[in-house]
């Protein structure tokens, strides 16, 4: 048999492995795209994950195969003793990254993985195959520049075992990320910006909320600012929308009342079509809701997860540039709402979907390999 005659055999289908990091939901929704332009190349796509994000992930692939791949499990406490909390976690994140790298070494056997696709999980690099690790934080936020520097020092050192890296932000000076995606120095490892990463399509939508809220990310912050917006919003007079952010709950242990209508998750095509009807939107500074606001051009508040360092920086920095609103957790209240509304936006044009010929390169590359 020939070459050609083995490329076009239909069922020659790269085997793609796909692993999003667990700390809130975000690295899971950012994925999904991935997986859809993945599926569209005729790629045969096996997800690791656990938790929620392997929930909100099976909710929209039922179809494709899971793998069980335990998560960094980190946890945070309040403002004060995040950083020190985060430390004491520090050998535990280390351990793990040498435990998922073993994972992978029997995986890739066991499933003939042709290519990973590493969402922030900085152990799943392989010697012999193509793998990829995706961040939007090339620099990494501490809010000291020593720590920052022994930070990307040890982010850099796993970055340069994968074949590439993507990051999922435009390049040059138009960019949300700043210096989070933007450092003055990159990895060895060859740096692709494949613009931003949303699983929603914009639409036509008339508006039926005056407020979407969108919760997410870990706990016990999630609560805590749950807790902050119940309590400040009873006498809002609009009508309010209020996803919790929790795919694995079936039932909701909060009483729907006017003004507020109440789910605990919403999948991708109901949320992005609630978001389209909503006025305005308030959700934390996560990146992957940024890039979801940026793509159905919508104005937002942004509340960044008390002591998540990236976060609070986002915040500012897309204030500064005045795409977008910000107020600190303990800050938010009724009267935010009213000066968000007399905010002046500005409006992002920034490229989407550069993605998709970065993955049609990538297939066409699995494709030779296999000749």
């Amino acid at each position: 048999m020939t070459k050609a005659e083995i490329f076009n055999i239909p069922d020659k289908k790269p085997r793609v492995l796909v692993a999003p990091l667990d700390w809130g939901l975000g690295h899971a929704t950012r994925c999904i795209p991935i997986i859809s332009k993945l599926l569209q190349q005729n790629c045969t796509v096996i997800v690791a994950a656990e938790g929620p994000g392997k929930i909100l992930l099976q909710k929209e692939f039922p179809f494709l195969q899971f793998i069980e791949l335990a998560g960094y499990r980190m946890h945070y406490s309040s403002r004060f003793w995040m950083p020190v909390k985060l430390l004491l976690q520090f050998p535990k994140f280390i351990f793990r990254i040498f435990a998922e790298k073993r994972w992978l070494q029997n995986i890739v056997a066991l499933h003939k993985i042709d290519a990973v696709i590493s969402d922030n999980r900085p152990g799943l690099s392989h010697s012999k195959i193509h793998c990829i690790y995706i961040t939007h934080q090339l620099n990494i936020k501490t809010g000291n520049a020593f720590t920052e520097r022994i930070a990307q020092n040890i982010h850099y050192h796993f970055i340069n075992k994968y074949a590439a890296c993507w990051v999922p932000d435009a390049g040059g000076t138009i960019n949300l990320t700043g210096t989070l995606g933007h450092p003055a120095v990159l990895p060895k490892t060859p740096v692709s910006y494949i613009g931003p990463l949303s699983r929603f399509e914009k639409k036509p939508a008339g508006i039926k909320y005056d407020l979407c809220i969108l919760l997410s990310g870990p706990e016990p912050q999630r609560t805590v600012f749950e807790k902050i917006i119940l309590n400040e919003l009873k006498n809002f007079t609009g009508e309010i929308i209020l996803i919790r952010g929790l795919p694995a709950e079936t039932t909701v242990d909060i009483i729907n009342k006017p003004p507020f209508e109440i789910s605990n998750h919403l999948a991708a095509e109901a949320l992005s079509t609630v978001l389209q009807q909503s006025k305005m939107i308030i959700c934390r500074s996560g990146y992957t809701s940024i890039m979801d606001l940026i793509k159905l051009k919508k104005k937002a508040i942004l509340v960044p997860t008390p002591g998540q360092t990236e976060q609070e920086y986002l915040a500012a920095y897309l204030q500064q540039r005045q795409l977008y609103y910000s107020v600190q957790q303990e800050n938010f209240s009724v009267d935010v709402i009213k000066n968000a509304a007399s905010f002046v936006y500005s409006e992002s044009n920034m490229q989407l979907n550069c993605y998709e010929k970065i993955i049609e390169d990538l297939v066409q590359l699995l494709l030779q390999k296999d000749q």
